[in-house]
């Protein structure tokens, strides 16, 4: 009798001991080798940085449906694609031409448009040079000066201080709120409904050098609406200071010339015979960059789902041939959804499957917005209520520069416990029992400043209340800058944790019950 009570009591052990070596077995498939191999062809110059919109996105997506395919993940859009569209809308100040004096210059390069017009061409011949478009009680330049319909040229920054340092708008040593806002004087010039603004400081410059030309375009979820909202008709062309002295050299003067003269009072605007040509406004564009869905379906819990996710997109290529290799953000987390695929494939095709179903996404337009996450759970392939976790992966392959100095064994583990207790417990067994590494729950805190919770695709499961995790290895010196390269990526780490979501996720997929939603944490 006590030699079988003996034996009941190891069986539990031994049979804990045989499933750990499944786990195991199909977890070690995930390497080093592998990961490399994926993200250095997803960093290279051919994928062009994955921009949403651009050929690099669609070689992104198409690399992973074909390994999706490749591993027999079951395609569920329609029943026959790997592939859901996200309707999005591209919308760009676009500049056809734009010249003054027979003189071209480029959008991007010698300035840069802030407005919302629709497409049309502005044509004038004269400039009303307007000094700093002041319209103060005690210094209004515009005060017996009509500009309706006008091409106007402003000095859009500062006021005039007079020898003591004094403003000539306060009378003391205070700036005005002319100077104070960023936005005043253009808003009330625009209340004087001139035909087009050009305006000029020269900060102008240094911020044309920071765009590097990047576009401006902006790209949101297509709504299906018609009609568009003008906001600002008047558009605001940012031009260099060469421009306008260019422009002011015609009437013999200079923006030096003309501060100098401001100091000793109100200067009247000048009408400088100028030629302008130029077409300029807001065109859109559809765009349908698809988010990558492939399915494993589970046994006996099939019906129950956990989602795997990671954005393939980065920031694309410049016209000037300039890429964003994006080998961290997020190539390290489209290679882990790969590598989790691959492995759960290979369980599932020697009889270990997981008795839930899991869902392999690789989502689209993540940098313009959380877009291609937005649209999965506004446009569900399976019923959200049938969706037990979500668990994201966005940058796992850097060392941080909180941790630089410190332990390089970590991982930033994100919203666990924000709507499941038992998330979080799932998650720091499998650690504990497999991987062991710090979990740094820091960026979890809610007074965290940088709110990272919010700011990835999890967040627009969690806000549907599903159980979603956030597994990132922090932000670093390269981060959206074309020196996000492959060589910086820490693989053995990468692949650590890597580890740790694909055990996380097998405890998930395979426990009996599914899990609970017990809490609702900022």
């Amino acid at each position: 009798m006590r030699k079988l009570f003996s034996i009941l009591l190891i069986l539990p052990a031994l049979y804990s001991c045989s499933f750990a070596q499944v786990q195991k077995k199909y977890a070690e498939l995930i390497t080093e080798e592998s990961s490399r191999k994926h993200l250095t062809i997803l960093a290279s110059k051919e994928f062009e940085g994955r921009g949403t919109g651009q050929e690099g996105g669609r070689k992104a997506a198409n690399y992973i449906a074909e390994h999706f395919k490749s591993y027999g993940l079951k395609p569920i859009v329609n029943n026959d694609s790997f592939f859901q569209p996200v309707s999005l809308l591209r919308t760009e100040h676009i500049v056809k031409n734009f010249s003054i004096d027979q003189t071209s210059f480029e959008n991007g390069k010698d300035f840069y448009v802030q407005g919302d017009n629709d497409i049309k061409k502005f044509t004038s011949q004269e400039i009303v040079f307007v000094g700093y478009g002041l319209q103060h009680n005690a210094y209004n330049e515009l005060k017996s000066t009509d500009i309706k319909g006008k091409v106007i040229l402003v000095l859009n920054e500062g006021e005039p201080f007079d020898q003591n340092g004094n403003s000539l708008l306060t009378g003391n040593s205070t700036e005005s709120e002319w100077s104070k806002s960023r936005f005043k004087r253009i808003q009330e010039l625009v209340k004087l409904e001139p035909k087009l603004i050009l305006a000029t400081t020269p900060l102008v410059a240094s911020m044309l050098n920071r765009m590097r030309g990047r576009s401006s375009a902006r790209i949101s979820l297509d709504q299906g609406t018609v009609n568009r909202t003008v906001t600002q008709s008047i558009p605001v062309v940012n031009i260099n200071e060469n421009i306008a002295n260019q422009i002011l050299s015609k009437d013999n003067s200079s923006l030096a010339t003309f501060k100098e003269l401001a100091r000793k009072g109100v200067q009247k605007p000048i009408i400088i015979k100028s030629q302008l040509e130029t077409e300029m406004g807001v065109s859109q564009e559809k765009l349908d960059d698809p988010n990558v869905l492939g399915l494993l379906e589970g046994s006996d819990l099939k019906d129950e789902v956990i989602v795997i996710c990671g954005h393939y997109d980065h920031d694309g290529i410049l016209p000037d041939g300039t890429f964003f290799p994006g080998a961290d953000d997020n190539g390290s987390g489209t290679v882990a959804v790969l590598e989790l695929a691959r492995a759960f494939s290979a369980a599932k095709k020697e009889g270990k499957g997981p008795r839930r179903s899991i869902l392999f996404i690789g989502l689209a337009a993540e940098e313009k917005g959380l877009l291609g996450s937005k649209f999965y759970v506004e446009h569900p392939i399976i019923p959200l209520k049938n969706t037990v976790a979500c668990i994201n992966i966005d940058m796992i392959g850097r060392i941080d520069d909180k941790h630089l100095n410190g332990d390089h064994n970590y991982i930033h583990a994100i919203g666990l416990d924000k709507l499941s207790s038992e998330l979080q417990q799932v998650t720091e067994k499998a650690n504990k029992d497999f991987v062991q590494i710090g979990l740094d729950y820091s960026y979890n805190d809610p007074n965290e400043p940088m709110r990272l919770y919010y700011r990835s695709d999890h967040y627009n499961f969690a806000e549907k209340g599903i159980p979603s995790a956030f597994f990132f290895s922090g932000l670093h010196p390269h981060y959206h800058t074309p020196e996000d390269t492959v060589d910086k990526i820490d693989f053995p780490m990468m692949v650590k944790r890597e580890k740790l979501i694909f055990y996380t996720t097998w405890e998930i997929a395979n426990r009996a019950k599914r899990l609970v939603v017990d809490s609702n944490k900022k």
